[in-house]
């Protein structure tokens, strides 16, 4: 073997040593950015301690890195239940979560990927916080104390996550729908409600203009009481001719029938007839 060939086989090995080194060297470290955490599952069995951020050493080739998001998730969810009085409510909640950093590695080994984990863990759970929160009142109250009702769910589904290291920061509810019995229910009520507002609107309205009737008849009594009294005083009798030519005058321009009351006709005073 000439010395041509040596060269070209030397540079041949040295090229593929360095190959396998940088090979080996990329397969023994991993690089965990802010907000994830990792873990490590040498030849199947997953290490105690999960990775945060930084860079980690590795055995090359025979190790296996699950990475998970450690930053909010948000995530919509249907969930299904019965009230108090056994009308069925249907429902839609928006879970804003994270995962607890000291539980990646439990969650690794029971559930796996973070898609395991909305369908086999948060789905679940929150149907069943759902039921809690919801046999506990009536459907009218699910309506009145809809923020209670919030508060229960909150509370049930923060319980039953914890265990599963998920950590709920906020949750809403995106639409809640009732039965078509009790929606029906709920609109004749109303129809009913608004029919006897309105009866009890004409009934105050009766009630007032009795009242002004009352008021008129006082005022026109008290009207005829002083009139009477004119009359009995000095000069009444001057009045009461007043008020008949005024009701002569405002009964047209024909001379109407009179009646002269007494025995003297002189200075009687005429009762007019329409």
């Amino acid at each position: 073997m000439n010395t041509k060939h040596i060269g070209h086989f030397s540079t041949t090995i040295f090229g593929i040593l360095l190959a396998l080194v940088v090979l080996f060297g990329i397969n023994s470290f991993v690089i965990i950015n802010p907000g994830q955490a990792g873990v490590i599952s040498i030849l199947g069995k997953a290490k105690d301690a999960a990775l945060l951020e930084g860079i980690h050493l590795k055995p090359p080739f025979i190790t296996v890195t699950d990475v998970y998001d450690l930053t909010v998730q948000k995530f919509e969810i249907p969930a299904e239940s019965s009230t108090k009085d056994l009308q069925n409510l249907t429902a839609r909640f928006t879970i804003n979560f994270r995962i607890d950093p000291m539980k990646v590695v439990e969650i690794r080994r029971k559930k796996g990927s973070l898609a395991n984990i909305v369908s086999k863990i948060i789905g679940t759970q929150t149907q069943e916080a759902f039921k809690i929160a919801a046999a506990r009142r009536t459907v009218e109250e699910v309506i009145t104390k809809r923020s209670e009702l919030k508060e229960d769910f909150d509370t049930a589904l923060g319980d039953r996550l914890d265990k599963y290291g998920i950590i709920v920061l906020d949750t809403s509810v995106v639409d809640l729908t009732f039965s078509p019995e009790f929606a029906r229910a709920v609109e004749e009520k109303q129809i009913a409600e608004q029919r006897a507002q309105r009866a009890v609107y004409i009934a105050r309205e009766a009630e007032q203009e009795a009242q002004a009737e009352i008021n008129r008849a006082k005022g026109k009594a008290e009207a005829e009481r002083l009139l009477a009294e004119t009359l009995k005083a000095q000069g009444g009798q001057l009045v009461l001719q007043e008020e008949a030519i005024e009701a002569w005058k405002t009964g047209g321009a024909k001379m109407p029938n009179v009646l002269v009351m007494g025995e003297n006709s002189q200075g009687s005073i005429p009762f007019i007839f329409n």
